[in-house]
């Protein structure tokens, strides 16, 4: 039987930031277990004068620039080009798109392939919207690029992957993963820590060994989002 293995594209003009962070750790570890596949896109290889310009001003007028539509249509045309379309979904990373929560991770994850669209500047020609799949943001903020909100959607989408995480048990006791559930604080060695003139200790329960009251004290401490 064929592994199916999970496709992420990232079209960008800053291809390093994304792969300093795509090769280490648990990425490294999926890619090299064959359990996903990470490629990142130039987008200035679909530009055609020697400048390889993907931006130009606004029309109208107005501060900073914006990706502009051919670059974008040339490259999700020659990467989508043997995509099977229903496996496949096309991401805008914008401020003002739909903030990405762990249900999302969750629909993602079912797809074989996720392209992440990720704009500089002042975003993208806003006719760009036409070729993608939806529109995501990680929050009510604005950063210089879309390569960070790729990579957090991209990794919340991996954890719902089996093998991707050590103990897949960690992953359905996250925060989120039921809806409104935020979870329970944890605790390691050592017992007591003195930190400006004060002992912070463990609590008893954790250290009692009654399974039924650590429980107890879990779900209690467990917050509604």
């Amino acid at each position: 039987m064929k592994k199916n293995i999970k496709q992420f594209d990232f079209i960008t003009i800053f291809p390093e930031i994304l792969s300093s962070y795509t090769n280490e750790s648990l990425f490294k570890r999926a890619q090299e277990n064959k359990l996903i596949k990470i490629t990142t896109h130039n987008l200035r290889k679909w530009t055609n004068d020697r400048h390889q310009t993907v931006d130009d001003k606004p029309y109208g007028g107005g501060v900073g620039l914006l990706f502009k539509i051919e670059p974008i249509y040339k490259a999700l045309k020659e990467i989508t080009k043997k995509s099977d379309k229903k496996k496949t979904r096309i991401i805008l990373t914008a401020a003002n798109g739909k903030t990405f929560t762990q249900k999302d991770s969750i629909r993602l994850a079912k797809y074989d392939r996720l392209i992440f669209v990720c704009p500089r500047y002042e975003g993208v020609d806003a006719r760009v919207e036409k070729l993608v799949d939806e529109k995501l943001s990680i929050g009510n903020f604005v950063l210089a690029g879309g390569e960070l909100p790729a990579l957090v959607i991209t990794e919340a989408v991996c954890r719902q992957l089996p093998t991707f995480v050590g103990k897949q048990e960690s992953v359905q006791e996250d925060s989120f993963s039921t809806e409104g559930y935020l979870e329970h604080p944890h605790y390691t060695r050592p017992e007591v820590f003195e930190a400006n003139g004060k002992k912070l200790r463990v609590p008893k329960v954790l250290l009692s060994g009654h399974h039924g009251e650590i429980e107890k004290w879990r779900e209690k401490k467990s917050k509604k989002a």
